[in-house]
């Protein structure tokens, strides 16, 4: 009886980028955790001097935590203290894309422990001994071309791989975005088209209040040639208290005047002499600062009564 293999498809190009861009944000993660607590027992000297070895511990351990998992040579602790799981050899960028690690020589799934050992010692030791090594006082005194050819290994390795790499397809077209940029020429349009009428619409509500201030403006009442709507637009409460001497509204020479004659023209309201004398409707006299702040103040207590009632 023959045994069928289950078979998988391959993963896409856009899983693995994604899976690996997700394993660089758990591996940043962890090293600023690490880094946070190296530097509170060992200060920022220290672990500037260390950088590289912990970079290197970092990305060991967490790729040997996931995809090394059960490997002898990375968890001597886990196979001391934990049950091994053999299984679980996925890393968390992969498993947030669900694919797996296949080994076309193996031709197994899961690769084996030394398979994926290998893996990762490949990864992430060659660029450490290389840096130590090219960075080394030793080198460059003794051999100072090797030294050279080392720190230009990574500009070596860029022009292999855009050369090694296959080419494009000339007649694959490119992605296009003009929809997308029909799309955002329309929103600006709408935009303009909606800032034009509401200014055309403010305009004209200014034409029109402009015109019914003119048109009002002849039919206004007049005190002493002044008209009567900029006299209720001051706030007297405002404006500072004068004199009697320099009242500008009154044909009295105040200078003039006896003074238990002027004792007479004090208001009720300020108990100060008069300025800017003005008579109600039962013939008595005020101050017209004093008579429009009451009046202003009674406005505002039938509003405060009426919200209340």
């Amino acid at each position: 009886m023959s045994t069928s293999v289950l078979t998988f498809p391959s993963a896409e190009q856009a899983q693995i980028i994604r899976a690996n861009q997700r394993d660089h944000y758990h591996v940043f993660s962890l090293k600023e955790q690490v880094e946070s607590a190296l530097r509170a027992w060992f200060g920022t000297r220290w672990l500037s001097r260390w950088d590289r070895e912990l970079d290197l511990l970092v990305n060991c351990c967490y790729y040997g935590l996931t995809t090394g998992r059960g490997s002898i040579c990375w968890f001597i602790y886990i196979s001391l203290f934990l049950p091994p799981l053999t299984t679980a050899t996925q890393t968390l960028g992969e498993e947030y894309t669900d694919i797996w690690q296949y080994s076309s020589i193996e031709r197994k799934l899961p690769p084996s422990r030394i398979m994926r050992t290998t893996l990762i010692l490949s990864t992430f030791l060659p660029p450490y001994i290389l840096g130590k090594w090219g960075q080394s006082s030793t080198l460059q005194n003794r051999h100072p071309k090797t030294a050279k050819l080392l720190t230009s290994m990574p500009l070596i390795w860029e022009v292999a791989a855009e050369l090694s790499s296959i080419p494009k397809d000339p007649h694959t077209r490119p992605p296009s975005y003009s929809l997308l940029g029909i799309l955002i020429i329309i929103r600006l349009i709408y935009r303009l088209v909606t800032f034009c009428r509401s200014s055309n619409a403010d305009g004209l509500l200014e034409n029109g209040r402009s015109k019914h201030i003119k048109a009002t403006s002849s039919q206004d009442a007049f005190i002493d040639d002044i008209p009567v709507t900029s006299l209720l637009d001051r706030v007297p409460e405002d404006e500072p208290s004068k004199p009697a001497e320099e009242d500008e509204r009154t044909a009295l020479d105040i200078t003039s005047i006896h003074p238990s004659l002027r004792a007479a023209r004090n208001c009720t309201l300020c108990l100060e002499e008069r300025t800017d004398s003005c008579a109600t409707e039962c013939g008595h006299l005020f101050c017209w600062k004093c008579i429009v702040g009451w009046g202003r103040e009674k406005v505002n207590q039938f509003f405060l009564l009426g919200s209340w009632s």
